[in-house]
């Protein structure tokens, strides 16, 4: 084929300009590499004759005009690398003919648009699914309506329960459009109505659809953790931890917990880390007993109280989950001492107990046993075998791609990454003495296991008493960072 001048500088120009583009994006995402082995670890666990099938998270309105930002579903993105909304992915067990192709996977995307690209960013399109994603074969989303798919055929159809929530925007290819044509392709509608008159038919389709198989496929792939998504993990509890340890050098007992939440996410953007991977609790003193207290708008944490902070930075979708409880005026008092202390005596323990072999529900129980010994010790509860609302959590879950990362939750194995996070929660009001009011203490970090021991990832930031009171001498960069006051 030959090519005219101007071809050649045009092709040169779109090349060099994609290089250019390209050379400054991050360079440590995960590879296509990585989710096409991920679509064969899946598929060596499917029953013979089956599909599995994946949508892509909706779209989800903040308000009015105004949507939330996208975030993929992460079973979506562990299994293909595609972060755009309106898509589906067929896995199958075995290869298939359809259209004229023979293939295992197939990927539909949302298509390229000029116009809403204009608006909201590139799209990959079917030649970036393909090129970028190593799809062989990907078809845009308004295809599968007539892609010729014959669902009758397979013994097993894996796919997850449908929410509720997602939203006709009538462009005819959007995700729910992709629902929609899939649950006429498996008469799902039909099937769903309980109609007394059900036909053998539709009876034999009830057996074929399956809504758990996948759910306890994904926690077995996802809960043990590869090379390639421990490194990104890393990173994101490294600089977790850093936030942790910044904050502690920046706290001042007039600073806001607005401000100090302010901190942490400063620290992330700064390394790179695109997100929080949850909404960050920031809670002082009394506010600090609440679990999942959001609301972090105290303008003043005060010069006698803990602030609670549970915070985890997103990096390229991986999450960490690090909290540290502080003094604001640098040293505890004599009774948050002995309540930190304790809880820390409960975290080391039960870290000991991060082996491979042990049963996951055992640093709960050390942790439990501990705290429930030195409640009863310091007379804030009648004995260890007291009842008591002080501990009201677990404190071992597994994080990745999501917060709270799916597992089987059975015995710790070699490559998961899982917290450990004991606390004591007193609010005022509690029936005990009331110099105990008001404190609220969570030490939680990120160990990963291997065959030589727990190996705690967040340690940069301090954890013992002592050590946090030391740091928080230490200057902080941010201690001459002072902007003029609004009218």
């Amino acid at each position: 084929m030959k090519f005219s001048n101007t071809s050649v500088l045009l092709i040169f120009f779109v090349f060099s300009t994609s290089f250019s583009q390209n050379k400054n994006l991050p360079q440590d995402y995960l590879t296509k590499d990585f989710h096409k082995n991920r679509r064969e670890a899946l598929r060596s666990k499917m029953p013979s004759n089956s599909v599995a099938v994946f949508f892509a998270n909706a779209i989800r309105n903040r308000a009015n005009d105004v949507d939330y930002l996208y975030h993929q579903d992460p079973n979506f993105y562990y299994l293909t690398g595609y972060k755009e909304p309106h898509a589906m992915v067929l896995i199958f067990k075995e290869k298939q003919t359809i259209q004229g192709k023979t293939f295992n996977e197939v990927l539909f995307v949302q298509e390229r648009n000029e116009t809403a690209e204009m608006w909201t960013g590139k799209r990959l399109g079917v030649l970036g699914a393909q090129d970028e994603l190593g799809f062989r074969v990907a078809y845009n989303g308004r295809e599968f309506e007539s892609f010729a798919i014959d669902f009758s055929k397979f013994e097993k159809i894996l796919f997850k329960s449908f929410e509720n929530d997602v939203r006709d925007s009538k462009d005819g290819a959007d995700l729910y459009d992709l629902i929609k044509t899939f649950k006429q392709k498996v008469s799902f509608d039909l099937i769903q109505l309980n109609n007394p008159a059900d036909d053998n038919l539709h009876n034999e389709t009830k057996k074929r659809i399956d809504t758990q198989f996948l759910k306890g496929v994904m926690a077995s792939l996802r809960e043990i953790k590869t090379k390639e998504e421990l490194v990104l993990l890393k990173k994101a509890i490294e600089i977790s931890a850093i936030g942790q340890l910044e904050i502690m050098k920046a706290m001042y007992p007039t600073m806001s917990e607005t401000e100090a939440q302010g901190v942490h996410e400063f620290v992330y953007k700064k390394y790179g880390a695109e997100y929080e991977g949850y909404p960050s609790i920031v809670g002082a003193g009394n506010n600090g007993c609440i679990l999942h207290y959001v609301d972090n708008n105290k303008t003043l944490i005060g010069d006698n109280n803990l602030i609670l902070m549970d915070l985890g930075a997103e990096y390229h979708g991986y999450t960490a989950d690090v909290t540290r409880t502080i003094p604001a005026s640098g040293k505890f008092s004599p009774e948050q001492k002995l309540i930190y202390d304790l809880v820390f005596k409960a975290q080391e323990a039960g870290i000991a107990a991060y082996t491979v072999g042990t049963k996951m529900n055992k640093p709960n129980a050390i942790a439990k046993k501990i705290i429930n010994k030195g409640l009863a010790d310091l007379g804030i509860i009648a004995s260890e075998k007291t009842r008591h609302p002080y501990f009201p959590h677990g404190t071992s879950h597994h994080i990745g791609l999501d917060v709270h990362d799916p597992g089987n939750y059975n015995r710790f194995e070699e490559n998961m990454v899982v917290t450990m996070e004991p606390g004591i929660y007193i609010p005022n009001g509690s029936d005990c003495d009331e110099k105990w009011w008001g404190i609220g203490v969570r030490i939680e970090d990120d160990i990963l296991i291997t065959r030589n021991g727990p190996v705690n990832l967040s340690s940069k930031a301090p954890r013992t008493s002592s050590a946090i009171e030391a740091t928080m001498k230490l200057p902080s960069v941010l201690d001459s960072f002072i902007l003029p006051k609004l009218d």
